[in-house]
Formats: structure tokens, sequence, C-alpha cells
């Protein structure tokens, strides 16, 4: 992270300590807010945002032409240079906030940094770690001299891929996600294989082929032919991804696309639909094999993100048309989404019992369940469960791991019915 720009002037001050408005700003060539939009273009940048020289020199001239009198001018002219990318606009928006305006800034980094236990009340104004650990200033260069004097035992330590394993994908930093996120395109998601009606010639059978055993039997005279077997033949079933793009499942949808573009390039009959007002398919977009790629054609398909939910309205949409051309030969679907349905689960419970009796198998991945007190008290969530034959935590790279033995076991549809029953 770059050094932090000296200020002299009570500007800088309010930089650092906060300020209600923006006209506070020195208007006189003295003044040092060329400084601070140079500073504040850098912390993006250590926080993840693809922000270059370029970008700084455009914010720079933004600045100029719109003037520092109202508020909200100002962070729309860095706004529209600074953001390329519908999913940079969240952590603009928070650190804008904390750089110019927020008198609390030290105490949401530090909040932000440490661990914490959080109940069902959700963390929908947490600072992101990264964007803490770009406004904290870096930490004092290791003495490599001494590095060979000391002796450590590590018989109790933990490597980082344990840590991270653990991690919640919207409590890391930059590095961190960075590290996942190359994780996460190696990951496979294989599935158990099922017995087709096609028939294959088989050493050993339960079917006689005739037509192979005459065949063979064919100039061989009087001498006996063995006979020829025909087995069924076996095939993983096709996978169907519905993926939740809605504001409460922002952070994690953005890593799990990571992981459904490897499994989409890693076997055939892989389907990825996302759904938030509306569905989109964006199975064509994560068959490209450069995952940025890939990623920023998503964006630019998808029309709904970080917006509202209609859970119900989109899986109608889906069994009306896309269910017959894509559930066939026992599919699998996995339904990810948090199950909070701004219709209050109006026509869900029809629909996704229409779902789970067009495919073999339908998982349902929520985040939520990372809360140890969980509870199925929202409409949406009441209305799926009694038709999910898995219901099952999606939050870090553990409970990913934890899909793929799941899936290989047998299906337990009803389960959740019974348990809310109880």
């Amino acid at each position: 992270m770059p050094a932090p720009i000296e200020r002299q002037s009570s500007a800088g001050d309010a930089a650092v300590n906060g300020f209600s408005t923006v006209s506070s700003f020195p208007a006189t060539a003295g003044g040092h807010l060329a400084d601070n939009v140079v500073y504040f273009v850098r912390m993006l940048r250590v926080a993840g945002l693809p922000v270059g020289p370029a970008k700084v020199l455009d914010a720079l001239a933004a600045v100029e032409a719109v003037g520092i009198d109202n508020r909200d001018d100002f962070r729309e002219a860095l706004a529209a240079v600074v953001v390329s990318k519908r999913e940079h606009l969240v952590l603009f928006e928070q650190a804008f906030d904390l750089f110019w305006r927020n008198p609390r800034l030290l105490e949401k980094m530090l909040a932000a940094l440490l661990p914490k236990v959080q109940g069902r009340g959700g963390d929908a104004d947490e600072l992101p770690a990264r964007l803490a650990q770009a406004l904290l200033p870096p930490p004092p260069p290791r003495d490599e001299s001494r590095e060979d004097e000391s002796n450590l035992d590590a018989a109790f330590s933990f490597s980082a891929r344990e840590v991270l394993q653990k991690k919640d994908f919207a409590t890391m930093s930059v590095a961190e996600l960075t590290e996942v996120k190359a994780l996460l395109r190696r990951m496979k998601l294989p599935l158990p294989e099922i017995a087709v009606r096609r028939t294959i010639a088989s050493a050993r059978g339960h079917r006689i082929d005739l037509r192979a055993t005459l065949r063979r039997s064919v100039g061989a005279g009087r001498a006996l032919t063995p006979l020829q077997f025909r087995a069924r033949r076996r095939r993983t079933p096709p996978l169907c991804v519905l993926c939740d793009i809605s504001g409460s499942m922002d952070r994690y949808a953005r890593m799990l696309l990571h992981f459904l573009h490897a499994i989409t390039n890693d076997r055939h009959r892989v389907h990825v639909l996302t759904f938030g007002t509306r569905l989109t398919n964006i199975t064509r977009h994560l068959r490209h094999r450069d995952v940025d790629v890939a990623l920023a054609r998503v964006a630019g398909a998808i029309e709904d993100w970080a917006g509202g939910t209609r859970i119900g309205q989109c899986l109608g949409d889906f069994n009306r048309l896309w269910s017959r051309r894509l559930l066939g030969q026992n599919a699998v679907v996995l339904l990810i989404s948090d199950g909070l349905d701004a219709d209050a689960g109006d026509g869900l419970a029809f629909e996704a019992e229409r779902l789970s009796k067009s495919c073999a198998r339908l998982v349902w991945l929520n985040p939520l369940l990372r809360y140890a007190g969980f509870e199925a008290r929202p409409a949406g969530i009441r209305a799926l469960l009694p038709h999910v034959d898995d219901f099952l935590p999606v939050h870090n790279l553990e409970t990913l791991t934890d899909l793929t033995r799941a899936l290989a076991r047998p299906p337990r549809r009803g389960l959740e019915s019974r348990l809310l029953a109880a």
C-alpha cells in the first residue's frame, strides 16, 4: 500500500477524521484536495478495484469539472470515472463514506478486522475486511537478517489453506479472496453415475446380445461359441444451477460464480441460470475458458444484479420455459439462495413442488445456515423446505467440499417438512 500523503491543511484533517459536506474543501490553489483525491484512488486500488494512473488523472479532471460545492455531484463524478463494473459500486460507496465523511472511521476499521459473533440480524452494515485493510497503514517491514536466528515450533501451527477452508467469503481480505478464487477454479463437483436405458457391450451382463453372439458364431463350424452380453450404460446426470443474485446474496454470488465457472468447464451437461427479479441463462458465457472474460460477459448479460428477489416468479418462469429441456435424464438441481423473497413466498410453494417433481434431486444451498441459531421463519424459506432433498450451507470452501459428499448420499426428500411439523 502506498504511504499516506502528508496533509497539512484543514481539508487533510477532515479527510482523516471525516466531515459531513464537501463544501468545506479548500478551493484555492494552495489546498490539498488533489493530494486527497490521489490518495483516495490509491486506496481503492489496494482494496481491489482495477484503477491505474489514468483513472487518477480522470478523477482529478472530473473533480475540477464539477467542483466541490455539492457532495452528491462530487461523489457521482468520482464514481463515473473510477467504477467500471457494477460489482465495484458498493465498495466505492463504502470507501467514499468512510474516507470523506464518516467521523468513526478508525472504530469501524478495527471492528472489521476483529473476529466477532453475529446473530440472526445479519451483517448488512459490516465494513468489508479488504476495505479496512486498505485504509489501515501497512505493517512494518520484516527484518530478514534476523530470520535465521528464530527457531519456532510449528507442531501446533495451522496452514493458510486450512484457515481459508473455514473462513466466510464475506470476511476475507483482498489477498485471501485472490487465493480462494484460485482454489475455486480448480474445484470439481463429481456426481454419482446412474444407469440409463441404453446398453453397451460388456464382458458380463444380465442381457444376452443375440446379434453379437450370432456374428461370432459365423464360420465357427460346430465349435462352441461363447455368449455375448450387454449391460446398461452408466452416466452422470445433468446438473442445473439456479443462483440467486439479489442484494442479500451479492457477496456470496460473486465468489460462487468462480466455482460455477469451474464446474461448467469441467464436464458436459451443466446449465447455470441466475435470478433476482428475472431469470437469465448464463451458461454460454461461463463456457469461455478464461474466467475473467467469462465473468465480464456474465456481468454484461445480467440486468438485475444486487436488486430485489422474486423467487416464486423466477421459478415459475423456469418451470414454464426451461424445465422440459434441461431437467431430463434424472437431472440434479442446485438452488443457491437465502430464501428471502420480496413477494413473501406468494406462489413459491406451488412452483417449488413442481420443480422438485421435474428433477431427480433438488439441493438447496443457503448461506444463512452459517448461523448456529438459524430458524426457518421467513415465508419463503418455509415454502421451499418441504420440497428439497438436501438443505446445506454455502459460505466457505469447507461447505463446498461437504456438498460433494452430500451428493454421494441418497436423497432425503420430505425430511425438512417432517422437521417443520415436529
